[in-house]
């Protein structure tokens, strides 16, 4: 399975890209106030390798956006901003140690190697609050999170989700995978 990085890369598609990401930032003000596009293609066009991560979180569905810039450096920082999990990152169970760990079924990948292969990581807990307190996000699936050392060595994992008007944050078994749990990630360029 080619994973977004290894996709064929031209000049029109990095053109859509750019465009797409314009059009979504101008689009959505209250996740960056105080930056411009101009400042954000400045930082993209610095740094061309971000733009490959960006399309691999563009084709999986995570519509990628600006959310906020690091003070001291500059950069800027893009989370998953689809309303629902990225519909091509889901039926992953949390790592490639739990899928290995699978007797029955495993899933062709997980979360956390999707992410590597993509370049991207995964949401923690504080930018998962972070992400829902810029709009309602995971109101009819769940998104995995990247999980403490703590928590991943007695074999589970966290994921969250809205509902109820309310964040949630829970555990599950890190090989379990359903059809609405995916990952959403972010990139600092």
């Amino acid at each position: 399975m080619d994973t977004p990085l290894e996709q064929t890369w031209s000049e029109a598609q990095r053109a859509a890209l750019l465009n797409t990401l314009k059009t979504r930032f101008e689009r959505h003000p209250a996740r960056h106030p105080g930056l411009t596009w101009a400042e954000v293609q400045a930082r993209l066009e610095a740094q061309p390798d971000s733009l490959r991560a960006l399309h691999g979180m563009e084709i999986t569905g995570g519509e990628p956006d600006v959310v906020g810039a690091d003070a001291a450096t500059g950069a800027m920082l893009f989370f998953d901003c689809s309303a629902e999990t990225p519909a091509g990152r889901r039926n992953l169970c949390y790592d490639g140690e739990a899928r290995e760990g699978r007797k029955k079924f495993p899933p062709e990948s997980s979360a956390v190697e999707m992410a590597e292969s993509m370049g991207i990581t995964l949401l923690s807990e504080a930018d998962f609050a972070h992400l829902q307190s810029l709009g309602e996000f995971d109101t009819k699936t769940s998104s995995w999170l990247l999980t403490p050392p703590e928590v991943r060595k007695l074999g589970g994992a966290l994921f969250g989700d809205r509902r109820f008007g309310r964040v949630f944050v829970y555990h599950n078994g890190a090989d379990s995978y359903y059809g609405v749990r995916g990952f959403r990630g972010w990139l600092k360029v």
